[in-house]
């Protein structure tokens, strides 16, 4: 049987990375990344990215691998991983993909979907459609040919409807059906997780402090280098959290203390959403709700042996 594939999900402040850390020490495992900010380089302390220190006790892969001005699909990323994955186990070591971006464990799990693109006609199209029909119009026509795709598109959500009638548009296959087309990439009985999830005030508390933390220690050098390129704002790395706010203190639209504020909400706001995700996703897999990293490691050696993949 290959190496064990471990997989730490959890919302930004959670612990995961200590955890990881341990676990590939006591295992003798390499890490993965598996958050989407945190392959960019430009962004290190921002997106908290481990320290070169802890870097240098045991392998580490893909952390920032990625310069800001390109842009990484989940596709692309899942390819790279499972490059990596393969190499690790043909080394005869575990690994250990750690992370808060919840559609890159989907994509290990459960496969990702090989949509095509479609033509810019088509586009087109569909969003004259849209203007002249209507919603509802739209939806009663997209409900004939993919009603799993209308059922669970929200109201009001244009990109999501047109996209699913543009794709059945130029294929003749419905998203539905182009997205049940799917194979996991990692193998089954070949790998195992575990998602950490404190209470929620706990871990809000972990991101307002860390957020402090990390501009203490130089991220607005980091965010004005970032701004000085002059990138495409619509750039994953531009979305980071934290960057929009601290660099309206940079341009003087706010004071350092209404720009930490900001930041820190927006922290909150995104860890919440990662959790909710994790509920929602990865509703089967073990959690551990503790909150200082011994216990959490406690709870951890608690797990049962027993493969979840």
């Amino acid at each position: 049987m290959e190496p064990r594939i471990w997989l730490i999900a959890g919302p930004t402040a959670s612990g995961k990375s200590a955890l990881a850390l341990r676990l590939a020490q006591e295992i003798g495992a390499e890490i993965v990344n598996g958050d989407a900010l945190q392959l960019y380089a430009d962004l290190r302390l921002l997106t908290a990215r481990p320290p070169v220190q802890e870097e240098a006790l045991v392998p580490h892969h893909l952390f920032g691998t990625v310069d800001a001005a390109d842009g990484w699909s989940v596709g692309r990323w899942q390819r790279a991983a499972t490059a990596v994955l393969n190499e690790i186990a043909a080394r005869g070591r575990p690994a250990i993909v750690v992370g808060g971006t919840g559609l890159y464990f989907r994509a290990l799990t459960h496969g990702l979907a090989d949509v095509p693109q479609t033509p810019a006609e088509v586009r087109e199209a569909s969003a004259a459609d849209f203007d002249a029909m209507g919603e509802a119009a739209f939806r009663d026509r997209l409900a004939e040919v993919d009603p799993a795709a209308e059922g669970r598109i929200s109201p009001a959500d244009r990109q999501r409807l047109s996209r699913a009638w543009e794709v059945y548009a130029a294929t003749g296959t419905s998203l539905s059906d182009w997205q049940a087309r799917t194979d996991p990439a990692l193998p089954a009985g070949g790998w195992n997780a575990v998602a950490l999830e404190p209470p929620r005030q706990a871990l809000y508390d972990r991101c307002d402090a860390r957020l402090e933390a990390m501009v203490d220690q130089g991220a607005l050098d980091e965010v004005a280098a970032l701004a000085a390129r002059g990138l495409d704002p619509a750039l994953p790395a531009m979305k980071a959290v934290g960057y929009r706010e601290l660099a309206a203190y940079l341009q003087g639209e706010a004071t350092l203390a209404e720009a930490l504020e900001a930041a820190q909400r927006e922290t909150r706001r995104y860890a919440k959403r990662q959790s909710t995700w994790l509920r929602g996703q990865m509703a089967d897999w073990p959690r551990l709700d503790a909150v200082d990293h011994e216990s959490q490691w406690r709870q951890f050696l608690a797990l049962p042996p027993a493969l979840t993949g």
